[in-house]
This record gives structure tokens, sequence and C-alpha cells, in this order.
């Protein structure tokens, strides 16, 4: 169980600080017996999340900043997984595996294997598949959520940060 002001990872929101733990007072659909988060998405402005503690909702804490700082290492030994099909809903599909595992890891090979794609496409004079777009932006927001709650950095700063910490290592990003 969590605790109030933790920082989780809920679902596909992405980083939520929880403000409260208990029943649910004057919300007529909670039920009066479950025991629920009231949860603040920290990058996001949907307003409030009331989860059940015991929802199936995929929830755990924010890492570490070393567990943070180690994966920012790591990101040049991160696979870029190839991808063979043409057809949208295939890649969509293969996408959407990377993102519903809720594993840093495998947003990064997400991002890392999706600017692959953007950089071929541009170098044949196309332009990046709106899935790929979609994507990449959604990769991102989840990661760098992460990233800037976990390093306690500002959202904005998080890419260059992870630039320069992997330059500084003398490794390429991409």
């Amino acid at each position: 169980m969590f605790h109030e002001n933790d920082l989780i990872v809920y679902g596909n929101t992405g980083v939520c600080r929880v403000k409260a733990i208990g029943t649910l007072e004057g919300i007529s659909a909670a039920n009066p017996e479950r025991i629920y988060y009231t949860l603040e998405p920290i990058y996001d402005s949907k307003g409030t999340i009331y989860a059940p503690v015991d929802s199936k909702v995929f929830m755990r804490l924010v890492m570490s900043p070393d567990e943070a700082r180690d994966l920012i290492a790591k990101i040049p030994e991160i696979p870029v997984k190839t991808v063979e099909s043409q057809n949208q809903r295939i890649i969509s599909d293969q996408y959407e595996s990377s993102l519903s595992s809720h594993k840093c890891e495998d947003l990064v090979g997400l991002i890392r294997t999706i600017y692959v794609r953007n950089k071929k496409a541009a170098d044949n004079g196309k332009k990046p598949a709106q899935v790929d777009e979609r994507y990449m932006k959604r990769a991102k927001e989840l990661f760098y959520g992460e990233m800037a709650a976990a390093l306690g950095i500002n959202f904005k700063d998080v890419e260059l940060y992870i630039k320069d910490s992997v330059e500084s290592k003398g490794a390429a990003t991409h």
C-alpha cells in the first residue's frame, strides 16, 4: 500500500501524487466500504483520480534517483527493435505492448525504435508516420515524467539532462 505524498506511476496516466487514502465521502458512485487512493496527476491536468487501493490498474512507486541515473547510463545498450510490418495496426500493437509493460526500459526502447524509423523516413524524403509520432509523444511523456519526478528536475529539462548524461559517458542516445 502506498502512503500520502508518495509519487507513483498510475496506469498510462503517468506520475501521480497520492493526496489521500481512505473512503470517499460525498461521491455517490464510490463504494462506502472501499478504500481509495486520491491521486493528483503531476504532468497532466486531467483532474483528480479516485482509484480503489485494490484496483487492477497498474501502480508502482516512481523509481529512486539512483535507479533513474542507472537507467540513463544504460540507454545506449537498450536495443532498437526492428519493425518488420508496414501495417499500421500491427505496428500500433507492437508499440502498445511497450507502453503497457510499464517498464522504463521498454519506453526507452520504443523511443529509440521510433527515432530510428523516423530518421530512415526522413533520409528517404518521407514524413514520419502518424502512428510513430503518436507513440513517440506518449512514450516520452511517460518516460520523461518519471525521470523528472525521480531526479527532481523540471519535465522540460529531462531530454537535455539525458542527452548530456549519455554524451558525457561517450555514447550516443540513438
